[in-house]
This record gives structure tokens, sequence and C-alpha cells, in this order.
């Protein structure tokens, strides 16, 4: 069996006969879901189980789930998260709390996740914040202090964990300062590389228990002035497996989205020459995954055995309260005289 080198989206609540032809032909190394899959926790699990049945395998299957404005799994059926800032701001009382806090929070997360069968959560988000940066990071980020961003990421991944989630670090190797959102547009950074490497780049280093990250769709003209991470073989090589020393399996943020030019099958292609280990679709239009599947080769050597180190990262989640939990973010947040955090 040949495992290709992408994850791909879906359409609705239920595998359409379609899309059911289509994966088993494409053998995509991973799944996303959206808003537009989900509705309950029952029909959710459902759906994953037959994603996963599809493929006759344990597929990992990814969904966005940072707490604020991004979160698939949505109240009132699941718990308002709070966006990432909350958590800065409990640091900037009491660090030991907030590190609480953030892994507390992340065990929750994972815990609802879990139980629906989504094993991967797009987060943490480990952008800077910057003052004068378009708001398409904003809230999501921890802090403007890398170091800070840092600690948190890593108390973060640890709570997923915990509950047998894995977590993919973004937008690497910094999406924060960027001034235009690269859902619409392509940002370009022109910051010089010591002030990048100080911050942006400086939160993503040191996570070891960081297995799989996903690039920004940001050009970094100190260092590419040409090509966004995604399509950058020098920002991949240099900065992200070398000034940052991530080995874990990197992804491309959606390929489908407006920062990144030309036909999808060409996008594909430019991620994996650069440096990409695995292409991530996310819109779930049969169209453009036929043209990303004519781009994703079978996953081998080094991608593979990233794969391979990511899944085997998995662990069986551990016993927990969630009703204690929220007892515990709850009084973290009082006792540093700061309003609850959900």
């Amino acid at each position: 069996m040949s495992v290709n080198a992408a994850i791909y989206g879906l359409q609705g609540e239920t595998l359409s006969p379609d899309e059911k032809a289509f994966f088993r032909d494409a053998e995509p190394w991973g799944f996303i879901l959206f808003a537009r899959n989900i509705d309950r926790p029952r029909q959710v699990r459902a759906l994953t189980d037959s994603l996963r049945d599809c493929l006759g395998r344990d597929v990992p299957i990814f969904i966005d789930q940072e707490g604020g404005r991004v979160q698939r799994f949505k109240p009132p059926i699941w718990r308002a998260a709070p966006p990432a800032e909350r958590f800065g701001a409990l640091w900037d009382r009491e660090p030991e709390a907030a590190l609480e806090a953030v892994r507390l929070n992340h065990q929750l997360l994972g815990a609802e996740l879990i139980a629906a069968g989504v094993d991967a959560d797009c987060a943490p988000c480990l952008d800077i914040r910057v003052t004068g940066a378009h708001d398409v990071i904003g809230d999501r980020a921890f802090h403007a202090d890398p170091a800070t961003v840092a600690a948190m990421g890593a108390a973060a991944l640890d709570g997923l964990a915990d509950q047998g989630v894995l977590g993919v670090i973004k937008h690497i190797p910094g999406h924060g300062r960027a001034g235009v959102d690269s859902h619409l547009d392509l940002p370009v950074v022109d910051a010089d590389r010591d002030l990048l490497r100080e911050t942006d780049f400086a939160a993503f280093k040191g996570l070891d228990a960081a297995v799989m990250a996903m690039t920004a769709h940001v050009i970094y003209s100190a260092i590419d002035p040409e090509n966004c991470a995604t399509h950058s073989a020098e920002v991949i090589a240099e900065i992200i497996r070398g000034e940052i020393g991530f080995d874990g399996l990197l992804m491309s943020d959606d390929l489908s989205m407006q920062a990144l030019s030309g036909a999808l099958q060409q996008r594909g292609e430019r991620a994996l020459a650069s440096g990409c280990d695995v292409l991530l679709h996310c819109n779930g239009r049969m169209d453009e995954m036929v043209a990303v599947a004519h781009a994703a080769i079978a996953l081998d050597h080094q991608a593979a055995d990233r794969a391979e180190r990511a899944l085997a990262a998995r662990r069986a989640p551990s016993h927990f309260d969630p009703a204690r939990a929220i007892a515990a973010l709850e009084a973290l947040f009082a006792d540093a005289g700061l309003e609850p955090a959900a």
C-alpha cells in the first residue's frame, strides 16, 4: 500500500460515494475537518469512523481547534474555549499559573476531540503578537515575547498529548508580523534577518515535543524575496530545519489560500520540491483535490520517517475529569484577578 503526501477536507457531515471512491484511490495520509462537517458528537464520531474505515487504517484526522475565533467544535454543544491572548494576560501576572492554565485548557480541548475521533489539532499557534500587524493572528497569539510563546506552546502540546491528541505548531517560521491575511493575499515581511531570528523564529525553537508543524504562506524578503515559506527551499532548509531546528513532519498551510498563485497541482509540486513533507488541502472541492492528488507523491524517505514518528507519538488518553479541570482553570484566572477563562 502506498500512502500519499496529502491531507484532504471533505464537503459535508457524511462521506459521499464519490469521496469514498476518490479517497480510496488517492490514499491520503490524513483528513481535516471543518465546521461544515460538524453537527453533533455522535455524528462527528460516525464520520471519523467512516473515514478510517474507508482507508482501512488508523489515519490521522485533523481539525483547527485553537479556541476563541478559531474553533470548529462550537458552543453550545462544546465548550467555548478562550483565545490564546487570555493566557498571555495571565502570564503577565502569574507565569506559572498561565502555564498550568494553558495545559488544562488543552487537556479539555484534547478530551473533546479524541471523544469524537479527532486525534490531531492544528494548534498551538506560535505566531507572536505584533502591534500594527493584520489581525488575522491578533488574539490567536499567546504573547508578544517569543520565549513566553514558546513556553506556553510547550504546555499546550503537553495538554493535548495527555488526551491522545497530536499538536501541530503553526505558522512556522512566523505569521504574526504579516500585514495582510494570507487567506486573501500574499503577505511580505520586510523585517531584517536578525530581528526575525530574535522574535518570530525564536518562538518556534526548542519545542522537542513538536512532531508536526504547518508552514506560513508568508514571504520573508530578507531570506527569499521571491517565494513564501511554503514554496521556499531557502526558508525551509535554512530557517525551519536549520536555525529553528524543527525535524518533525512539515505540512503546508492550505493550498487553496489566495496567498498562493498558479494551478493547484503546481502549488503542490512546488511545496514538496521546496521541502514540505505533506500537502494540506481543505475546502473539499473534488476538482481541486484531484489536481492536488496529481502532485501528492508517495510518502518516502525522510518524509515517511517523520510521518511514522508523528503517528508513533499518539498515546491513549489519560484519566481526566473535565468538570474538575474547568473549575481549576477558572480558579487560576480568578486568583490572578482576571475574568473567567470561559
